[in-house]
């Protein structure tokens, strides 16, 4: 949840500067990026993406088990491995043949 609220804060960094209003406030439809930055712009908040993204650290066994423990309520298996793969990165790990 941090997280989330981190890459939002440095999204908002981003877009300020372009806030139509002179206190840098955004509300809804608030922007005006001329067109010449908006590459830049977007590389910036990818780039804010990306760094979230690699900043995730795995997840504890407690936070896996209570998370298991909630979706065991959901009527199916394939709505709790959606629900986990929403809320977790999941990488396969194949073992040596």
């Amino acid at each position: 949840m941090s997280t989330e609220r981190n890459v939002s804060e440095r999204i908002l960094d981003v877009l300020r500067p372009y806030a139509s209003n002179w206190s840098g406030s955004l509300r809804r439809g608030d922007l005006v990026i001329p067109q010449r930055e908006v590459g830049r712009v977007v590389e910036e908040i990818v780039d804010s993406l990306r760094d979230a993204l690699d900043a995730r650290a795995e997840a504890s066994e407690l936070e896996i088990f209570q998370f298991l423990a909630e979706t065991r309520k959901l009527p199916s298996v394939q709505d709790q491995a959606a629900r986990l793969r929403r809320r977790f990165l999941v990488i396969e790990r194949k073992s040596p043949a």
